[in-house]
């Protein structure tokens, strides 16, 4: 009876946070099938074109150990819904743009807003849901936003842009945003240590971030052979040694070092790193390959990944089950094998590939591995943590994601580019060829984060913050 009312009283801030987690990652894809249109009406120029994407993308990715340090300081539930206004505000503003400069303002506000609030609404998790139970409940609703957002957002951006317009693929997180916000009443804050954040090494890691997955982006706009790129990467991995040495002896660090010390949640940031490249890189090949070989529309190409919507709603249902009994590794590493299989099941693909047979099962075996490594590695990561450090582990993570996604994007359209160039070959065969090789490569990373998830993760029980063991077999 007990357990049955706290369900009842859970279900709000449950939503809350699903929802606000499924807005953030819904703004990854969304505005993809809007391009054309936002070119046309706001006459775009094709270089800049791209960048109402990577602001997006740039200033998510680069603030999040910020963000979660942040609320960690400063009051998580604060900081997230400091995040949430931000959002809303700026996808207003973004919906109302006259300019591709403006909209770009709006996008990497977006993003800002976004760094603010994804890592604290993951470590709201813990202070919020007391019972392990609603715990487990909540991080698989969680893991589940992450990947459906994704696919929701092809699907919604593409029904937006042809019944209302491509302004409404931000109007819409208005609305919703300012629900989020009311909804945040029900979250438990943490308690508040004051503080701030050290100036030094604020600036630092967020330069060496920021630097680091604008090369990324700029990967994926001029290709692997992009020698700007390089240098601004290896400029990003000074920096960011440079902070590394600086947190060692600071009083405030932004990441407190220690975390690195339990080498399961070390080797779990590793992997969902892999994780995410995986599937990512892999959703962007087929999806050009459904509308550049396969002829599809942009909502037929969203309909055709309904079975990897499927998928990640059954990975993240099932994994809280598995985990009561078996380590966090062996989860992650099947979820890592299954993405694998799945991706090299998609290498085969020839231009008249049958979608039930040779792409459907492909699909629901990457969505169900995602799911599947995404519950685990966030266990592993979040459980077991200082109160006062939860924000920033699980920006780590979240960071860890979002350059997963980027690095897939990049590296694998950069090596299917590359490869369709060099093939000789002209027309859908040719592309073909260019997006078989690049899959290979997606499986490849895949089974190298099955085997980072395997070896040293939960390599001893993991305590959660309730004090009962977490199985480390």
């Amino acid at each position: 009876m007990a357990s049955r009312k706290n369900s009842r009283r859970a279900a709000v801030p449950l939503v809350v946070i699903a929802t606000a987690q499924l807005m953030l990652v819904l703004d990854d894809s969304i505005v993809n099938i809007a391009l054309p249109s936002i070119q046309r009406e706001l006459k775009v120029p094709a270089t800049l074109l791209p960048w109402a994407v990577n602001a997006y993308l740039l200033a998510f990715g680069a603030l999040l150990l910020l963000g979660g340090r942040i609320g960690d300081l400063w009051g998580r539930r604060r900081a997230f819904q400091a995040g949430i206004v931000i959002f809303t505000a700026a996808s207003l503003a973004g919906g109302l743009a006259s300019s591709i400069e403006m909209l770009i303002a709006a996008r990497a506000m977006q993003g800002i807003g976004a760094a603010l609030a994804a890592p604290n609404a993951l470590a709201l998790i813990a202070t919020t849901f007391a019972e392990r139970t609603l715990r487990d409940k909540a991080l698989s609703l969680y893991g589940a936003m992450s990947g459906l957002g994704i696919v929701l957002g092809l699907l919604l951006g593409g029904v937006l842009t042809d019944l209302l317009g491509w302004r409404w693929v931000f109007f819409i997180n208005v609305p919703i945003g300012l629900l989020v916000l009311a909804g945040t009443r029900t979250l438990v804050p943490a308690q508040r240590r004051p503080g701030r954040p050290g100036a030094l090494g604020a600036v630092l890691g967020t330069a060496g971030m920021v630097l680091l997955v604008y090369a990324i982006t700029r990967f994926g706009e001029h290709g692997l052979a992009d020698p700007a790129a390089y240098a601004i990467i290896g400029t990003a991995l000074a920096l960011l040694l440079t902070f590394v040495l600086t947190q060692r002896t600071s009083r405030n660090p932004l990441v407190p070092l220690g975390l690195f010390k339990d080498r399961g949640r070390s080797s779990a940031y590793l992997a969902m790193l892999g994780l995410a490249v995986g599937p990512m890189g892999t959703f962007y090949i087929i999806t050009l390959y459904l509308q550049e070989v396969r002829g599809l529309s942009p909502l037929a190409t969203g309909l055709s990944w309904l079975p990897f919507a499927v998928g990640i709603v059954l990975g993240a249902g099932v994994a809280p089950k598995l985990l009561l009994g078996i380590a966090p590794r062996w989860i992650a590493a099947v979820g890592a094998l299954l993405g694998a299989g799945g991706t090299l099941w998609f290498s085969r693909i020839d231009v008249d590939t049958p979608y039930w047979s040779g792409l459907a099962p492909a699909m629901l075996a990457i969505a169900v591995g995602f799911g599947l490594g995404t519950i685990a590695l966030t266990q592993a990561t979040v459980y077991g943590v200082a109160e006062d450090r939860a924000g920033i582990a699980s920006a780590l993570l979240n960071s860890a994601q979002q350059l997963g996604v980027a690095l897939g994007l990049a590296v694998l359209a950069g090596i299917a580019a590359s490869t369709t160039a060099g093939s000789g070959g002209t027309g859908e065969q040719a592309l073909v060829q260019g997006y078989s090789t690049a899959l290979l490569v997606g499986a490849c990373v895949l089974l190298a984060a099955a085997l980072i998830a395997v070896l040293p993760l939960g390599t001893r029980p993991a305590v959660a913050q309730d004090g009962r063991k977490i199985s480390a077999r």
